[in-house]
């Protein structure tokens, strides 16, 4: 498997041309919680898939990320916007560079499982970590939404394995509701599917995309949320 971290380092222009064939998930977000007037964080931001939805209607966004090369993306997208409602910062999940209660709404996407794995040294305990610092973050009434992999090359819900444990911390431990949605990648041709599957995914997935010509490429996603 191609590793992630080394993408979101320095292949971060070809990562943000993959997500952006993926849907829109700002009416994911709005059937949870409305999000006109509401200060904003995005954790794990990436290149900006949520904050680019989000910031039009928000009073004020931190897009905060581990890698640097990726808030680059996101803070051109927000300028090319002509939004002065946000910032960019580098930080850690398990320490959140801002103030108790300065937020209404946090979202994540695709992030927190990079160290909730079962297969990371101390997962739970960077879990608890992660969720004290939202519950810090969040003032009273606050919400918090989590987006993770349910399967890519999946029609239905085929979590993988290492993620599972994760999963059922967050409603059974932290009493997270959840669903799930599909998140298909929706790519301009055979070609363009095929490079960015085995880009991202690996040579599996890129191997099956090529022998079936595919330019639609199904995945699943969770859905976890909570109200404080």
């Amino acid at each position: 498997m191609p590793n992630h971290d080394d993408i979101y380092r320095e292949e971060a222009a070809q990562y943000h041309e993959m997500i952006v064939r993926q849907p829109n998930l700002l009416p994911v977000i709005e059937e949870i919680v409305p999000i006109e007037g509401l200060d904003i964080v995005d954790m794990g931001a990436g290149t900006g898939r949520l904050s680019a939805v989000l910031a039009p209607a928000a009073k004020s966004l931190v897009a905060l990320d581990a890698a640097e090369a990726m808030l680059s993306i996101t803070a051109e997208r927000l300028q090319e916007g002509g939004l002065d409602n946000w910032s960019v910062q580098v930080a850690d999940h398990r320490e959140l560079p801002l103030p108790d209660n300065s937020a209404d709404l946090i979202v994540s996407g695709w992030s927190v499982c990079y160290l909730a794995s079962s297969n990371v040294p101390d997962w739970e305990r960077n879990l608890e970590l992660v969720i004290g610092e939202i519950k810090r973050i969040l003032r009273p009434g606050g919400t918090v939404i989590l987006f993770e992999t349910m399967g890519t090359g999946s029609e239905t819900p085929s979590p993988p394995e290492f993620l599972l444990p994760y999963y059922r911390k967050l409603t059974e431990v932290y009493g997270f509701s959840h669903r799930w949605i599909r998140t298909d990648y929706e790519f301009a041709d055979a070609e363009q599917a095929e490079r960015l599957a085995r880009f991202f995914f690996g040579d599996e997935l890129g191997d099956r995309v090529a022998a079936d010509k595919l330019t639609r490429l199904p995945e699943c996603a969770g859905v976890w949320w909570l109200k404080l």
